[in-house]
């Protein structure tokens, strides 16, 4: 079992080309948010904004676009409803999110079957939340693209049919052909034959949402890193370290909180290639 620590991830995001324009950086489609979990979808997408990603859009329910222009100007909106629009544009991204508050819905079911059916090979799908739910009934297509799972230990269970923390964990991420970012108190990462074991992260980030901003930060690191899984693997590292830093001196740390820091701490580690834990 491998570890995520800084000198693990240290080279896996890297000074941008002077030269450098905001194609370059990724292009992230999300899929999020609800009437009733709006905040989900919001979270996602600041997650991506705020981790360098070079154009963020979030595909959801109409009532969350004045939020999403509130909070985040520097993030598109797409309304969901319009499935016509979805699907035209839907090859144009690299990274598509899809999941966080999506409800169980016909809706949300509509919505999962326009992007599995959409997305292709070169493309990356990340499955959170809702989605993950909805994909674990074996009655939706099997994307093309590369694929990453977020659940926490129940989804990882209707998933898998198999209990979190069993030993064939890693043979039930190689069935579904995906990464697996199993979420807890230490995050697990299966990938390509190996484990990988997050050392950060508290008490303090327990709140919820949390999830939510991790899948927003993966996406919008999977473009920016040397590889796909390097950019999982930076997105778990800098999510639960930025909270252990925020811990030190708050009680709670918000999922709207570590977003903030990303740009300093991504500057960090771009810049110096082993960064103690200060």
């Amino acid at each position: 079992m491998k570890k995520i620590t800084p000198k693990s991830i240290s080279g896996f995001i890297t000074k941008r080309d002077d030269e450098g324009y905001k194609n370059l950086y990724g292009k992230v489609l999300i899929v999020a948010g609800n009437e009733m979990y709006g905040g989900a979808g919001i979270l996602a997408a600041q997650g991506a904004v705020y981790s360098g990603a070079g154009l963020t859009t979030l595909a959801s329910h109409p009532v969350n676009r004045s939020a999403l222009h509130a909070r985040l100007p520097e993030c598109m909106f797409l309304d969901w409803t319009n499935h016509d629009e979805l699907v035209r544009l839907l090859p144009t991204f690299d990274t598509v999110l899809i999941g966080p508050g999506l409800g169980l819905d016909g809706e949300a079911y509509r919505l999962m079957e326009i992007v599995l059916s959409g997305v292709k090979k070169e493309q990356n799908l990340i499955i959170d939340g809702d989605g993950i739910t909805l994909y674990a009934k074996e009655d939706l297509p099997k994307p093309l693209a590369s694929l990453f799972f977020t659940p926490h230990a129940g989804e990882w269970e209707r998933l898998a049919k198999c209990a979190p923390d069993a030993e064939n964990n890693l043979e039930c991420a190689e069935q579904l052909q995906a990464i697996v970012i199993l979420k807890g108190h230490r995050t697990k990462v299966y990938a390509s034959g190996e484990v990988w074991l997050n050392m950060y992260g508290s008490a303090a980030m327990a709140t919820g949402g949390m999830g939510d901003t991790l899948a927003g930060i993966i996406a919008g690191l999977m473009k920016q890193a040397c590889s796909p899984l390097c950019g999982v693997l930076a997105g778990v590292f800098f999510h639960s370290y930025i909270g252990d830093i925020l811990a030190k001196k708050h009680f709670i740390v918000l999922p709207s909180d570590i977003p903030k820091e990303l740009p300093y701490y991504l500057k960090i580690f771009s810049e110096m290639s082993d960064t103690p834990y200060p």
